[in-house]
């Protein structure tokens, strides 16, 4: 059954990237895992391509499960790196180092 989309489902997804550590990032999937949704990693990229409209969150240190970064955020690698996060190449951040460990 696909995810209906809420404001508490919204606001859920925010809170745990809100909860991100400076420095570090996590992934889609892991996102999803944590708000017990194991199955809906788009549903989370869905909703942090309009997080916006409900306020101000790290949403750059979100990526996919190998690193690479949203496509059309144009500013996440200058935020990741101004926050210190390393690259393996052009767009994929060093997950090894730098995933958060929650």
């Amino acid at each position: 059954m696909p995810a209906v989309l809420t404001n508490e489902l919204i606001y859920e997804i925010l809170s745990v990237v809100e909860e991100i550590p400076k420095g570090k990032v996590a992934s889609y999937g892991q996102i999803a895992r944590l708000i017990g949704r194991e199955k809906n990693s788009r549903l989370v990229g869905r909703v942090l391509s309009m997080a916006e409209y409900y306020g101000t969150y790290p949403c750059h240190r979100v990526v996919n499960h190998a690193g690479r970064l949203a496509p059309h955020f144009w500013e996440q690698k200058e935020l990741l790196l101004d926050e210190g996060i390393e690259f393996k190449d052009n767009n994929h951040v060093n997950m090894k180092k730098h995933q958060w460990r929650c």
